[in-house]
């Protein structure tokens, strides 16, 4: 309850700061004054069911709520920072304007410091709203991403595995089971040796959500499916009960610990860990998940957040695989992603270790993705220290 008041509140103030500056600093005539406002109303009130599709309304039937209501949130970023630019440009204008006369239309009228924020303030909304259009079509498709890696001392037998890498589905409150579905069809069209889930696959309860996860039960490789938890397992539910409901669709969740890949008389280890922000009895232990694991034994870890390059490199893992950063999700908002994230997206190296951080195949909240289009990336390993084969 207390969640949904400090919600609630922060949308109020912010659909009273969209009135103030939408409504009425532009001076709208009466009539489009009350049809602005009732919009913003209803907007706020779809924003604020939206808060609580996947833990307090069921998606089943509130879906359309959740997806309107974050797809709102989506278009207020873009209306915010349009109003900045704005503001600045009105504000150089007036300052280069002092002392001159007011330029006038083509039909003679004087244009009036309100005018052209009407003008402005209508091209703002129209743009916001485009943006966000594009936006939400440009989540809806996510796309194959093949990466090729290579790794120092790759066994023969793993030289040319494909590693499918799915990452923050965050379905619940605005996607559901048929957008899963279509991902699972993706990565089944590549036959992957290897499937690894990277956590933050739904927002919500496992009662609630639960079920739209059930298309990942198709998924199938010769080595596996494996999973590891995100930050948002341990939002709307409990973390445990979210990996035991993995466990049911077939997934192998890994938790601190690791597992020995065979193939071709060959091994690998792939190991996993909690969520970088974790409490007990969930914290990340990334020595626990590589205790016991062989000299000399090339070691992939799944984490979900980039966060544990450093200790990964430390502790000589060869290769990470991460998501968690979205990519920003939204243009503009990559660089403050890259101040909490050591890296952001795509192959990085740190020292002998080399990470790939995937842009994630969902969204969070608004399902809107703008300049960072949705991912399933496929690792293909191949030995960085092989010889060329020489003919004749």
């Amino acid at each position: 309850m207390l969640r949904l008041l400090v919600v609630g509140v922060f949308l109020a103030l912010l659909t009273y700061l969209l009135h103030r500056r939408l409504v009425r600093a532009p001076g709208l005539p009466r009539p489009a004054a009350l049809a602005a406002d009732l919009v913003l109303v209803v907007l706020f009130v779809l924003t604020l069911g939206a808060s609580g599709v996947g833990t307090v309304l069921d998606p089943a039937w509130a879906r359309p709520i959740g997806f309107l209501g974050w797809s709102w949130l989506a278009v207020v970023l873009y209306l915010m920072l349009g109003l900045l630019l704005i503001g600045v440009g009105l504000l150089v204008a007036r300052l280069t304007r002092r002392g001159q006369p007011r330029p006038t239309t083509d039909d003679g009228t004087v244009e009036t410091p309100r005018r052209r924020l009407r003008i402005a303030t209508a091209v703002l909304v129209v743009a916001a709203v485009a943006a966000v259009g594009y936006g939400t079509i440009e989540a809806d498709r996510p796309r194959i991403v093949t990466v090729p890696v290579a790794l120092q001392d790759l066994p023969a037998g793993f030289d040319g595995t494909r590693i499918a890498l799915v990452t923050d589905l965050h379905v619940g409150p605005a996607r559901g089971a048929d957008f899963v579905q279509r991902v699972v069809d993706l990565v089944a069209e590549e036959q992957p040796d290897l499937i690894v889930l990277g956590g933050d696959l739904a927002d919500g309860t496992v009662e609630l959500v639960g079920s739209d996860l059930e298309p990942l039960r198709q998924l199938q490789a010769p080595l596996g499916v494996y999973g590891v938890s995100g930050n948002h397992e341990y939002y709307s539910d409990d973390a445990e009960s979210w990996l035991n409901h993995w466990e049911t669709l077939g997934i192998r969740t890994l938790r601190n610990e690791h597992v020995v890949l065979e193939r071709d008389g060959d091994v690998v280890a792939l190991a996993g860990v909690h969520d970088y922000t974790a409490t007990e009895p969930h914290h990340p232990d990334m020595p626990a998940a590589l205790d016991g694991i062989a000299d000399g034994t090339p070691v992939i870890l799944a984490a979900h957040q980039p966060r544990h390059i450093d200790e990964a490199r430390e502790l000589g893992v060869d290769l990470q695989l991460s998501g968690h950063t979205h990519g920003g999700q939204m243009w503009p908002l990559r660089p403050f992603v890259s101040l909490a994230n050591p890296t952001v997206t795509g192959l990085d190296r740190f020292g002998d270790t080399q990470i790939y951080t995937s842009q994630g195949t969902g969204a969070w909240g608004p399902p809107v993705r703008v300049g960072t289009p949705p991912e399933v990336s496929i690792l293909e390993l191949t030995a960085a220290n092989r010889r060329p084969v020489l003919l004749g």
